[in-house]
């Protein structure tokens, strides 16, 4: 739902890891960017959709295969790891929500730049949890956060699909500047005043491939879609205007950097 997706690993394996080893680091590094448009939801709640970058940027050591990370997971980069657990800093943003886009003149909601943290953990090879929440420093200025977990089938660096399911949860401020319907609002749009409270946005699901064509050149795609909840459900501006389905997409090419000839 994000207006858009800057998933850079690049910073997740330059940062401190206290499990790093120092024959790892000894490795040659590889480097793999992705890079391509997306296409999600103008703001949330919003039925209507814009382009955005879809970027990925992920680095490994050797033959390793580079680590998995879900297509639509926030920027962040690690600041604990163990056996099968990390944790560690997400960041995330929210595109300003101008009166003049919408189809009903509603208030606008500022650009909003999220700072927070995430956590974890590989139950088994092929089933990853994690769970991360994010403080706007403007904007909205509420919280938000989402739980998620991905199925992976790979083979090495080749190719890899992952699918698993999404619940985002926000707080009374996040909901009000989205959701909620002032005084002034009601008064310019004849809409119902509301006030929502917090709790869960959405329930959705993702679904990512990624497919190495050459040893160099490859790409990568990605599908989620979210289903309004609850308070976000019952706005009547997203009953109005806006829509209860939250879909985006996502379609890149890769080339990797580095690592021998």
């Amino acid at each position: 739902m994000r207006t858009a997706v800057l998933t850079l690993a690049a910073l997740t394996a330059a940062a401190p890891a206290f499990a790093q080893s120092n024959a790892d680091s000894r490795e040659p590094l590889r480097t793999r960017v992705y890079l391509g448009p997306q296409l999600s939801s103008a703001t949330p709640g919003s039925k209507d959709l814009s382009f955005g970058p879809f970027i990925d940027v992920s680095r490994a050591r050797g033959d390793a295969p580079f680590d998995f990370e879900a297509p639509d997971e926030s920027f962040g980069f690690p600041l604990l790891r163990g056996a099968g657990f990390e944790t560690g800093l997400a960041l995330g943003f929210e595109g300003k929500r101008k009166r003049d886009d919408l189809d009903l003149p509603l208030h606008e909601v500022g650009f909003s730049f999220e700072v927070g943290g995430f956590v974890q953990t590989q139950l088994t090879d092929q089933l990853r949890v994690r769970a991360e929440a994010r403080k706007a420093v403007s904007g909205h200025r509420g919280w938000i956060g989402e739980v998620s977990m991905d199925y992976v089938w790979r083979r090495g660096d080749d190719w890899l699909f992952s699918v698993g399911p999404r619940v985002v949860l926000a707080d009374r401020s996040y909901h009000r500047a989205y959701y909620g319907v002032t005084a002034a609002d009601r008064l310019a749009t004849g809409l119902a005043t509301y006030d929502p409270k917090g709790g869960v946005e959405s329930v959705g699901v993702t679904a990512g491939y990624l497919r190495q064509l050459t040893r160099r050149w490859g790409v990568a795609a990605f599908a989620r879609y979210d289903r309004l909840v609850g308070s976000a459900a019952d706005s009547p501006y997203v009953r109005a205007i806006g829509s209860r389905g939250q879909p985006s997409v996502g379609l890149a090419l890769s080339y990797t950097f580095g690592g021998g000839r």
